[in-house]
């Protein structure tokens, strides 16, 4: 069971120094899931967990997509008309 938090927490830094894409990590982690559940059995605590951190990742995935920014109609229109009169920035 410490050996998958572990590689849990492997994914986490990769992810932070952007050396590994999320959706690598969910594929290892679904490889590493059926693994541990075909070793252990489906039943144990060690297959539950590497499921868990299957899910983590996902959810982690959805908040990412839904994190990303929307340009408004307003920004669209500024990266076409960069000097249009609306599009000006004043430093006050």
């Amino acid at each position: 069971m410490t050996a998958t938090y572990d590689r849990f927490e492997t994914v986490q830094q990769s992810q932070q120094n952007g050396s590994k894409t999320i959706e690598q990590a969910i594929l290892e982690a679904i490889a590493e899931a059926r693994t541990t559940c075909e070793t252990n059995g489906d039943g144990s605590p060690n297959c539950a967990v590497a499921w868990d951190i299957v899910e983590e990742l996902q959810a982690e995935k959805a908040h990412q997509q839904q994190a990303k920014h929307r340009k408004t109609s307003l920004e669209s229109f500024c990266d076409t008309h960069p000097d249009a009169l609306e599009c000006l920035m004043y430093d006050v």
